[in-house]
């Protein structure tokens, strides 16, 4: 036979009225009881929320993804509220033409650019280059836009974005 005891600690109280505001702060207080007896509990956490898949899943590539090539130019990719997974890849190389190549992703307030991931080659060598991947999530209130940057033909930022979630943090699924 299961034995029941009473809590009485004013941290866990406060706990449980943080947590569960419809709960606490009703009459003149409740108890918080323990038990021997073992109880089993599921966790409908995802369910509840909406979502049944795992957060790493739910940040997949699919369908609804969005490739970008951008060469020589400065191209807006992203123009709707939300979070943004943006991934690919730039590559560059000097080749005595320039003094300098660059690639970058920069967001846009409607106003101004803002350089928010950049690689930059500057040398007087023959030759040298770079390849790097990149793989962010960006967030994008109202007004802002995303623009991937390619100072020259010799550099090429390609890849892809998708939207995870809209502007108030609901999830986007694949």
């Amino acid at each position: 036979m299961a034995q029941e005891f009473f809590i009485n600690s004013q941290e866990l109280e406060d706990k449980i009225r943080q947590l569960l505001p419809s709960q606490g702060g009703q009459g003149a207080g409740f108890d918080l009881s323990a038990s021997t007896q073992i109880i089993p509990i599921i966790d409908l956490t995802e369910s509840a929320s909406g979502s049944n898949i795992r957060q790493d899943l739910q940040t997949a590539l699919s369908f609804k993804t969005t490739a970008f090539n951008v060469n020589n130019a400065s191209t807006t990719v992203i123009t709707n509220t939300g979070y943004w997974r943006v991934s690919g890849a730039c590559t560059g190389g000097y080749h005595g033409a320039t003094n300098e190549e660059i690639a970058s992703i920069i967001i846009n307030d409607g106003s101004a650019d803002k350089t928010v991931w950049s690689i930059q080659l500057k040398t007087d060598q023959i030759y040298l280059g770079f390849n790097q991947n990149v793989d962010y999530n960006v967030f994008l209130p109202a007004g802002h836009s995303l623009k991937i940057f390619s100072s020259s033909t010799q550099t090429r930022f390609t890849g892809s974005i998708r939207q995870i979630a809209d502007i108030d943090g609901n999830l986007v699924n694949p």
